[in-house]
Parts: C-alpha cells; sequence; structure tokens
C-alpha cells in the first residue's frame, strides 16, 4: 500500500480512484466494509482504492488532552488499512487551516483537482468541512456536476449489534473484551515496549512477569485476563494483570503478563498484548503466598480459556 502524508505531497492524480475518508479508529468490521465497497468500485472503475484519513485525530485537535484513547495507533491503523488490501492512504494532517477548510473547497481543492475522484463511499450518516456542513446530499449534488459516484453506505449489523469505535471504546472500558473483539473481528490489542517492574513476579510470586509501558490506548477495565502474547511476530499465551496491584499497595497503572512457558530475555522489545477474554477483578490478598496460590488458578484458567477460543494450545505460536 502507498502511504502519501499531506496533501501537497498528492503530487499528480490517482488511476480512477474511489474513495472512502474517514477517522477508522480500530479499522473495525464497520470500516472493512467500506473498504470492501471501495475495492469494488475501484474493480469496476479500473483503478485505484483510495483511504484518506486524518493525523491527528480531528478530537485530539479541538480537545486537547480531552479526547478518548483510541483504539487503535495511528502506525497501526495504517498496518490495518493496508491488510485489508487498499491501494493508497492518504493521510491529511489536521490543523487549523484544514479544520476551516468549507465543504466546498474539501471536494472541489482536494478530492476533485488533487485526487481525481470517481467514486466515493461514506456512511450515511456522514459530514464533513466547516461546520459539517456537508452531508449526503451535498455529496451527491457535487458528484453530478463534478461526474463522480456517491455510495452511501447504511451501519453494519454484526449478529443485531451496529458497529461503531464508540461501542467498542465502550466495551474495552467495561472489561467485555469478548464482545470488543467480536466487532473488531480480531482481539484488542495494546502494544508497548518491555520495562523493568518490581522484580516480584517471579521472586515472590513464582511467575515471571513482563511489564509493559502502555501509550494511550483505550485502558480495560482492571482485572486479570487470559491474552495471547506476539513477540517477533510469533504468539504465545499468557495471563495478565491490568491494575494497581493492591497486595503490595502500589499506585500506578500497570500491565503485567505472565507468558506461558517462556523464559527469554524480551527488556527493552515491543511486543504486542492480544485480549481475548476477561477472567476475574483485581483484588487484595493478604500477602504474596495467598496471591501466589490466585496466580496458580488464573495461570490454569487462561490456559483454559485459550484452547477454547482460539482452538489452539495456549503455547503455540506462529
Amino acid at each position: 500500500m502507498e502511504v502519501i502524508v499531506g496533501i501537497d505531497n498528492i503530487r499528480k492524480r490517482l488511476k480512477n480512484p474511489a474513495v472512502t475518508i474517514g477517522n477508522f479508529d480500530g479499522v473495525h468490521l464497520g470500516h472493512r466494509a467500506l473498504f470492501s465497497k471501495v475495492k469494488s468500485w475501484a474493480e469496476k472503475l479500473h483503478g485505484q482504492s483510495v483511504v484518506m484519513t486524518f493525523n491527528p485525530h480531528p478530537l485530539e485537535f479541538f480537545r486537547p488532552g480531552n479526547g478518548p484513547a483510541f483504539i487503535t495507533t495511528h502506525e497501526r491503523k495504517l498496518e490495518l488499512i493496508g491488510e485489508a488490501g487498499i491501494d493508497v492512504t492518504i493521510v491529511v494532517p489536521f490543523d487549523e487551516t484544514f479544520a476551516r477548510t468549507s465543504a466546498t473547497e474539501f471536494v472541489e481543492d482536494l478530492l476533485v483537482d488533487r485526487v481525481g475522484i470517481k467514486a466515493i463511499v461514506v456512511g450515511h450518516d456522514y459530514r464533513f468541512g466547516l461546520g459539517r456542513e456537508g452531508d449526503i446530499d451535498f455529496l451527491r449534488r457535487m458528484g453530478e456536476q463534478y461526474a463522480f459516484h456517491v455510495d452511501a453506505v447504511s451501519g453494519i449489523d454484526v449478529e443485531g449489534t451496529v458497529v461503531s469505535s464508540t461501542l467498542i471504546r465502550q466495551c474495552i472500558h467495561g472489561g467485555d473484551l469478548r464482545e470488543a473483539g467480536r466487532l473488531l473481528g480480531r482481539p484488542y490489542e495494546i502494544k508497548g515496549t518491555v520495562v523493568s517492574g518490581r522484580n516480584r513476579g517471579a521472586r515472590l510470586l513464582g511467575f515471571p512477569t513482563a511489564n509493559i509501558e502502555m501509550a494511550n490506548h483505550a485502558t480495560p477495565k482492571r482485572g486479570i485476563y487470559a491474552v495471547q502474547v506476539d513477540i517477533d511476530g510469533r504468539l504465545h499465551g499468557g495471563a495478565a494483570n491490568l491494575g494497581y496491584n493492591p497486595t503490595f499497595g502500589d499506585t500506578a497503572l500497570s500491565l503485567e503478563v505472565h507468558i506461558f512457558d517462556f523464559n527469554e530475555n524480551i527488556y527493552g522489545k515491543s511486543i504486542t498484548v492480544r485480549f481475548i477474554d476477561r477472567l476475574r477483578d483485581e483484588q487484595k490478598f493478604s500477602g504474596p503466598e495467598e496471591l501466589a496460590k490466585q496466580i496458580c488458578c488464573d495461570v490454569e484458567r487462561a490456559r483454559e480459556v485459550l484452547i477454547r477460543c482460539s482452538g489452539l494450545s495456549p503455547t503455540e505460536s506462529s
């Protein structure tokens, strides 16, 4: 997939481009349905499928420090769009100048003159431009004037649930990672760097853990989870604790993962933790001995969950 960052770097018109536009946080099943439509239009037009997205997210621009925690980082979003088979992604920097762009300017200057649009696929409630003045009817009028197709897609329903990034974020925050994964079409994941912890896992409890430095991800509800861990492209089963370690009186939120049957040195390495299912709430125990007994139970249950949910041995790699 070709990635073009910045409007000024669209050097030439693309080949009969079919375009969809959005933030696409999470690249969930609804987004992928849009991408499939775009690819179908590109095939009809003998052209290219194009995704236009924004960085930073408009909510980060308008409400700095108060926007939602995102399901995917910008980098991971681009990876997932590429995996969906899109030909070109255009990343538009969302800044003060762009925020003042009218709907007419957006269509005429960007979509028609710069991109050379031949078809556009958007959600049925899509709005754009200064003051959100542009809507589907506006797009259809512009399409008639500039000879491009407009395809408005209704909300994507997955077994009775309309998929949205907001709903998925709510599932994540509420600890319903199975539902979040169902709507995403893959497990929710957090990517971070392995850092030094308090050296309690192996020494006090008999369960070594990888301590993950988390970026600005949507944070699941505190508790214990069955997880899969991607290390250099290989999957390992594990049990994760996301919380404050109340048994030891910690005050900082941490993500600690016990990786099954694993003893490699991964300090400083970037790894991905995929949340499969929630096992229980985080709780305070009388001391390390009682906590270690509970961890034994958690590990066994996590192994069972991974086998049931994935059909794989929890230690199987791929």
